[in-house]
């Protein structure tokens, strides 16, 4: 793990997901604030067993694209996937002679909020001319507005036709 400084900040941060991933400072002797950044890139991480199955699922199903990919890095193959500019990128790894496992719930989301019923419907229409139906969600409110997927790992995704709340309807237009 790497730690490098921000210029912005006084104290070390971690620089191997999130970049910056966390500013911290001190505001008193008890009060430590994080401040986190648009610039910020999320990278969501994780194990898996069928490799192979996921990246199909990723790119075909959900759409996105391989933007790199690693064999044998100390015993890790990896891919990652996204969207080129994009604030986000996922990450799948496994470990030769290791078995990562299952979700632990079907309430482990990954949402993607598509407000356009357009964009939305051709979501939906792409991961099922893939060959994966929707599954009823554990929380029946992502049902309301949405449709929720199960990957080779049992990890889900919501393709969900809204507007983030965080983000007003006239963002981005």
């Amino acid at each position: 793990m790497r730690l490098s400084t921000n210029s912005r900040c006084l104290f070390p941060i971690m620089s191997i997901v999130l970049q910056p991933l966390l500013c911290q400072r001190h505001l008193s002797k008890s009060v430590l604030v994080s401040c986190m950044e648009t610039e910020t890139i999320l990278r969501v991480a994780r194990p898996t067993n069928h490799l192979d199955q996921i990246v199909r699922f990723y790119i075909d199903g959900v759409g996105l694209i391989r933007l790199g990919a690693f064999e044998d890095h100390d015993g890790f193959d990896g891919v990652m996937l996204g969207l080129a500019g994009a604030p986000y990128h996922f990450e799948f790894t496994r470990k030769r002679g290791h078995l990562a496992g299952a979700a632990p719930t079907q309430d482990d989301l990954l949402v993607f909020y598509l407000p356009e019923i357009e964009h939305w419907q051709a979501a939906v229409d792409r991961m099922v001319a893939a060959g994966y139906e929707p599954v009823p969600s554990f929380n029946p409110y992502w049902d309301r507005a949405g449709r929720t997927f199960e990957d080779p790992d049992g990890y889900r995704i919501v393709f969900q036709n809204a507007h983030w709340p965080g983000q007003s309807s006239t963002d981005g237009e």
